[in-house]
């Protein structure tokens, strides 16, 4: 609503603006979610979508405390900066690469803040000094484009590694227990030829946890027959180890130890008779993963 005041030879336009504070919260919650997503996508982070929605409810709570009346500091430049710490670490806490994730987030923000502004100049609808932005669906549908396509560009290297679906993955044995990062990859087909049983390819540094001390050696073999044959000697392991015949580039024919744990969760859903193979180097040049299911 916009009022016009004369008094004597000046003019005072007076504006008064309408905002909601649930379709405020409902919004910045949405947009703030969805970049978070967009941010673990291209950093190729294992998906927390809970985390994600915390974080984004901080992000539009202080969106509505930014309208409302009170001190002005919660529009300054530190306290967005703040605001944004907060919710990275909210989202991607626990990460190797927490810093990272968190400049992806900042980068795609401005990204999606930019798109909005090219987006509503392009629609017609320019708000300059607005406190409060109306976006409709077709300026949001438009700037998420525009921001899926900069961060792309921008991130192209890292976009192709977000191709890779990162899951938690969990193993046991004989009362022990170890997490790590699983890359999910389409074209593992190693199986076991004698069960029939899928085999996920680990490094053996991220096995170590479940087995008992005097294993480490042996786990961490290059020779898969000797490894086998030391940990088969083990009390409770004589049945657990063989050896997974494999091919890959570069290598027609070759042989890795492989056990049968416990007990594997994958995502947080059990899998059943997965067999787990050693290997005794890294699988990621980066450490991003520590296993191949």
């Amino acid at each position: 609503m916009q009022l016009t005041i004369s008094a004597g030879d000046q003019l005072y336009n007076l504006s008064m603006e309408t905002v909601y504070v649930d379709s405020l919260f409902a919004l910045n919650m949405i947009i703030d979610y969805f970049l978070l997503l967009c941010s673990a996508k291209v950093c190729g982070v294992p998906l927390r979508r809970g985390r994600y929605v915390l974080a984004a409810a901080l992000g539009a709570a202080w969106a509505v405390l930014t309208v409302l009346p009170g001190p002005a500091y919660f529009s300054s430049g530190p306290m967005k900066l703040a605001l944004a710490g907060f919710m990275a670490v909210i989202a991607f806490g626990g990460e190797r690469k927490l810093l990272r994730c968190f400049v992806v987030f900042l980068a795609v923000s401005a990204a999606f803040g930019g798109a909005v502004w090219a987006a509503s100049m392009l629609a017609g609808n320019p708000f300059p000094g607005r406190l409060y932005i109306p976006v409709s669906l077709r300026v949001l549908v438009l700037s998420f484009a525009l921001c899926y396509c900069a961060v792309s560009l921008v991130f192209r290297r890292a976009a192709k590694k977000a191709e890779q679906e990162l899951v938690g993955m969990t193993a046991g044995m004989q009362g022990r227990t170890t997490a790590f990062t699983a890359l999910r990859d389409t074209g593992n087909s190693l199986f076991d030829p004698i069960s029939g049983c899928a085999v996920a390819v680990a490094e053996a540094s991220a096995l170590i946890p479940i087995f008992p001390p005097e294993a480490a050696e042996a786990l961490l073999s290059p020779d898969p027959s000797k490894a086998v044959e030391s940990l088969s000697a083990l009390p409770g392991y004589e049945s657990r180890f063989r050896l997974i015949p494999y091919s890959a580039v570069g290598t027609s024919y070759g042989l890795l130890a492989a056990f049968r744990p416990d007990f594997v969760e994958i995502g947080g859903a059990e899998q059943k008779g997965l067999l787990i193979a050693l290997t005794p180097s890294h699988l990621s040049e980066g450490g991003e993963y520590s296993a191949i299911i």
